[in-house]
């Protein structure tokens, strides 16, 4: 092989050099060229930006496929250039064997039958997964990686690229300033004496010779400091760039978030029809059991606490009757409170009344229950001022 003996050896000089600089700075014996503050600033900026996409990424990688295996044989996967395998969802397998356990114990028993309408559901669900996982990994993940792998690697590059010219800058400046003051001590300790007129000579040849060394120190000064400027300018630029890696990762923010809106609603939707179904079938199964089917009213997507989303979508099933089955319904503006026994409670949750005999409820609000004969023990009579209705016993804090 050719080798280029004078660069190979130009190569290691500058390596010491750098090294030499290094080493020096790092034990306070070199001077170092400081960097604006504005410079500094985008530098933190930069890793911070870095650092916590990293953590973002890994953490919703984590939430699409909690399995550490699977993430591993994907990120395997990619690095080969092969395309990922299709996988099941969680929701898919289970909707797998309870289709075959009804099969097995009998489809058309009440259990079989259940079985597979929640299987149905179940199937449906894990589609829904996939659908979202699938969106956010082009939406979101894509964005994010692309990120650490290509725009990220480039600012590096080019830093570790300033970080050498600062180097070699900084060496150069510790050279002339030793190069002046050799020539600073040749010119003011030459011999006059004429006992010696060598030393003289000798004294009048350094001086030249420092001089030379001087000038060479100055002219490498000025290419460095040139070379110095320029890299700072590109690695700013690239720095700046940053603020646009911002707009793109809150665009993608937003698209990730619709996604995951859309993939709740639909499993929400998917849940509401299964109930829905359970509830008409157990309603044949057990005749002695009342079940609501009414659909309640579907949480805004956009409420702006979870709590009070959660508090209104339905938890259980609806009212049962005052009156025992088969009697005629009490009217609630004829019932009259107890003269004992009505309690003071504080509202947990919101609460929206299915029809005209329940009393709506909101937060945190104080109202009056008490209960009557042969009223079903899930829900009391609730008093606020004139308003009287049924209301939910899960949605109290009986205080007194």
């Amino acid at each position: 092989m050719d080798f280029n003996m004078k660069k190979l050896a130009s190569d290691a000089g500058i390596f010491f050099t750098r090294a030499v600089q290094f080493t020096e700075e790092k034990f306070g014996q070199a001077e170092k060229t400081e960097l604006d503050a504005n410079f500094e600033n985008l530098l933190a900026r930069a890793d911070s930006t870095k650092n916590w996409t990293e953590k973002i990424l890994r953490q919703t990688e984590v939430l699409l496929q909690p399995n550490p295996s699977a993430r591993v044989e994907e990120f395997l996967y990619e690095k080969l250039d092969r395309k990922v395998p299709s996988r099941v969802t969680n929701g898919e397998l289970l909707a797998q064997y309870m289709a075959e356990a009804a099969n097995e114990l009998g489809p058309t028993t009440p259990y079989g039958k259940t079985l597979i309408k929640v299987a149905e559901a179940e199937k449906r669900l894990g589609a829904a997964e996939r659908d979202f996982i699938h969106m956010a990994s082009i939406n979101f993940l894509t964005p994010l990686r692309n990120f650490l792998e290509g725009d990220w690697k480039t600012i590096s590059k080019e830093r570790r690229l300033l970080q050498n010219r600062r180097l070699d800058l900084d060496a150069c400046k510790a050279r002339l300033k030793k190069a002046k003051a050799a020539e600073a001590k040749a010119t003011t300790v030459p011999d006059f004496q004429e006992t010696r007129p060598r030393n003289y000579i000798l004294s009048a040849s350094a001086s030249a010779l420092w001089n030379d060394e001087v000038d060479k120190a100055e002219q490498e000064l000025r290419v460095a400091q040139t070379e110095f400027d320029r890299q700072a300018e590109v690695t700013r630029l690239l720095l700046e760039g940053i603020s646009s890696t911002h707009v793109n990762h809150l665009r993608c923010l937003h698209e990730f978030v619709e996604s995951q809106t859309t993939y709740y609603a639909q499993c929400y939707r998917h849940m509401l029809d299964l109930q829905k179904q359970l509830g008409s079938s157990q309603g044949a199964i057990f005749p002695g059991t009342f079940v609501g089917t009414t659909e309640p009213a579907s949480p805004p997507l956009s409420s702006t606490s979870p709590t009070t989303t959660a508090a209104t979508m339905p938890v259980g099933p609806s009212v049962a009757g005052l009156a025992p089955p088969g009697e005629a319904a009490l009217r609630l503006e004829e019932v009259a409170p107890p003269a004992s026994g009505t309690r003071k409670a504080r509202v947990l949750y919101d609460y929206e009344a299915a029809d005209s005999s329940e009393l709506a409820l909101l937060a945190d609000e104080l109202i009056t229950v008490y209960s009557l004969p042969g009223m079903d023990p899930d829900w009391l009579i609730g008093e606020r001022g004139n308003k009287k209705g049924k209301v939910p016993v899960t949605y109290l804090e009986l205080l007194s």
